[in-house]
């Protein structure tokens, strides 16, 4: 096995110079393959509220500079273990949102073609659906753990089939999920009426809200997903709204009563040895987002889940 290319060293070049790839790693041009390729996609046209989440993935990149190469809470250093690289952003149309997602569904397939798993740093919900798309032409229907506060299961917004409140309902319908295991985490807030839970249960999800996290903690939380997921191949989406607004100020659509960073990290960290194949963390409003609280929250939940996968990787050719 070829010896990964790392990230710039921090003790002999200062972690404020320099290009700002995803935590300092190389471009995925300067490395002959990639097993994990950070990708951003910069678009915000199927926001409902506050927009902005279009320059989520600079400001998730220039958060991600203090990132260091070892985890210890995974006890694994992923960028020496497989080949990690920043594949820059994809160019999204911002004027027509049907567009956007056939372009953000190529991107994802062609990487997928490579052997590359993704971890996608947005932009706005919409996108993880044709993301969804791609995981299941390479693998099937995927398990799905959502972290978010709102469910992303309404139908129509204005008469629009396809917004940052839409892609898990579409990907049902579209049979790319597997909804024997899907799984909604730090929901909360008010909802349009009943309905919506009644329409997400048949659907087949299954719901930890906020205050489930608090009750229950950490660990049996954990215990319910690794149950739920089994030895399935699982995408994870994280909306950063899933976290409070005292830890995630910068998004488009807050809610009180929110999960903390290490509530949302340590519950990450529980999934290690699951077989996670793809995943995104999106809307990070950065226009929002003073001293760069909710960038910092992004960097780590990402880095966290491209150390899982690499866990993953590594234990495929162990």
């Amino acid at each position: 096995m070829t010896t990964p290319i790392g990230p710039a060293d921090g003790s002999a070049s200062p972690r404020f110079g320099g290009l700002t790839t995803f935590a300092r790693l190389p471009r995925l041009d300067q490395v002959p393959t990639s097993d994990i390729v950070v990708l951003g996609m910069p678009f915000d046209s199927g926001v409902s509220y506050r927009p902005g989440a279009r320059f989520g993935p600079a400001h998730i990149r220039q958060a991600s500079r203090l990132l260091r190469p070892y985890n210890p809470a995974l006890d694994i250093a992923p960028f020496d273990t497989v080949q990690v690289s920043d594949g820059g952003d994809i160019d999204l149309n911002p004027f027509d949102i049907h567009a956007a997602i056939e372009s953000a569904e190529h991107a994802a397939r062609s990487y997928a073609d490579r052997g590359s798993r993704l971890m996608t740093i947005g932009g706005d919900h919409t996108l993880s659906l044709p993301l969804l798309r791609a995981a299941a032409a390479a693998y099937g229907p995927v398990a799905l753990v959502h972290f978010d506060a709102h469910l992303d299961t309404w139908d129509t917004y204005f008469g629009a089939e396809y917004t940052h409140g839409t892609p898990f309902r579409r990907a049902v319908e579209e049979g790319i999920l597997d909804t024997e295991a899907l799984s909604h985490i730090g929901t909360r807030g008010p909802l349009y009426g009943k309905k919506d839970l009644e329409d997400d249960r048949r659907f087949g999800f299954g719901i930890l809200t906020a205050a489930d996290v608090l009750r229950q903690g950490v660990d049996e939380v954990v215990d319910r997903l690794r149950q739920r997921i089994g030895t399935r191949p699982v995408y994870v989406s994280v909306d950063i709204d899933v976290l409070d607004p005292a830890h995630a100020p910068g998004t488009g659509t807050p809610e009180a009563g929110g999960m903390t960073s290490r509530e949302l990290l340590e519950i990450l960290r529980g999934l290690a040895g699951c077989h996670i194949i793809g995943a995104d963390v999106v809307e990070v409003s950065a226009a929002y987002d003073h001293a760069e609280i909710t960038g910092i929250a992004a960097s780590h939940t990402a880095y966290d889940l491209i150390s899982l996968m690499a866990m993953d990787l590594a234990g495929q050719t162990d």
